[in-house]
């Protein structure tokens, strides 16, 4: 070594420098793996949060897929329901229109052997209290026109030889309850 480099200031504080740096390095490094730790630390963090995050989102996906299963085949027994529940009320309907019309026929039977009831009693009292004359020709004079005793002779009597109407099927479904 020579007297310059023993003895110049800038030479020891070079050596001290970087003495200096070296110990300042050390720190530096030590804060830096710190820092990377941690980093890495939450980045691992991170991945597993958002792993747990793709989890549950799954799960809600796979949730939501099996209620609207679920939902629609609830909606096709429904449907299904109201199908069948349709057809009953059309069923039933038609039922309900057939009576209607029984009920009026009926109505109208009825009304017609009450006005006949009616006109026998009529009859009948007056044969009773002689205000008729014996017999009755309904027949429109001579002839076997139909004439009425007072005896509930039904042969050849116009209003009972005129038939009630009712169809084969109305009969049946009346007469058969």
């Amino acid at each position: 070594m020579n007297k310059t480099e023993l003895g110049s200031p800038t030479s020891n504080s070079s050596v001290s420098t970087t003495g200096l740096q070296n110990s300042g390095s050390e720190s530096d490094l030590r804060q830096r793996d710190l820092i990377d730790e941690r980093k890495r630390k939450r980045k691992q963090s991170n991945r597993e949060s958002a792993r747990r995050s793709r989890m549950r989102k799954q799960k809600h996906l796979d949730d939501l897929a099996a209620q609207v299963s679920h939902l629609r085949k609830e909606n096709g027994h429904i449907v299904a329901g109201i199908a069948v529940t349709t057809q009953h009320y059309v069923t039933i309907e038609a039922d309900n229109s057939i009576l209607r019309a029984q009920l009026l026929e009926l109505n109208h039977r009825l009304d017609s052997l009450n006005e006949i009831v009616e006109f026998m009693e009529t009859s009948s009292f007056e044969m009773e209290t002689g205000q008729g004359e014996g017999l009755v020709d309904y027949g429109g004079g001579g002839g076997g026109g139909g004439l009425y005793d007072g005896v509930m002779n039904t042969l050849n009597l116009g209003f009972y030889n005129q038939p009630i109407m009712a169809s084969a099927s109305t009969a049946g479904d009346v007469f058969n309850c």
